[in-house]
């Protein structure tokens, strides 16, 4: 939401039930989580991806690519000093292509079909 020039702040954070819902997935069933921790948290985590992606950019635009990709996070994370991050993450990374590649030969086959 924009008003006379100014963007509206928390339009540049993560959704705060999105992150709710994470933090909740880490602590004890019966863990209350204070509005200030809530919005802490979301701030927080807004910036970090902040980071990551602006280090991305910078990597992209030298390459003179106008798309950021997977490898790209990690070497941004790598160069920002999170390398203890990459291991999981190329995991991760590896596991949701091999899905969505999966996904998509079914789409495929499925749509021929029709």
């Amino acid at each position: 939401m924009q008003k006379r020039g100014r963007v509206k702040v928390d339009q540049f954070h993560l959704p705060a039930a999105t992150i709710l819902r994470i933090m909740k997935q880490t602590l004890p069933e019966h863990a209350k989580i204070s509005k200030e921790s809530k919005e802490a948290i979301q701030v927080c985590v807004s910036e970090f991806v902040s980071f990551i992606t602006s280090e991305s950019s910078d990597k992209c635009r030298l390459d003179k690519r106008k798309t950021i990709n997977g490898e790209d996070i990690l070497w941004a994370m790598e160069t920002l000093g999170f390398a203890e991050y990459i291991q999981p993450l190329k995991l991760y990374l590896k596991k949701y292509r091999s899905v969505r590649r999966l996904f998509h030969s079914f789409l495929s086959y499925f749509c021929d079909r029709l």
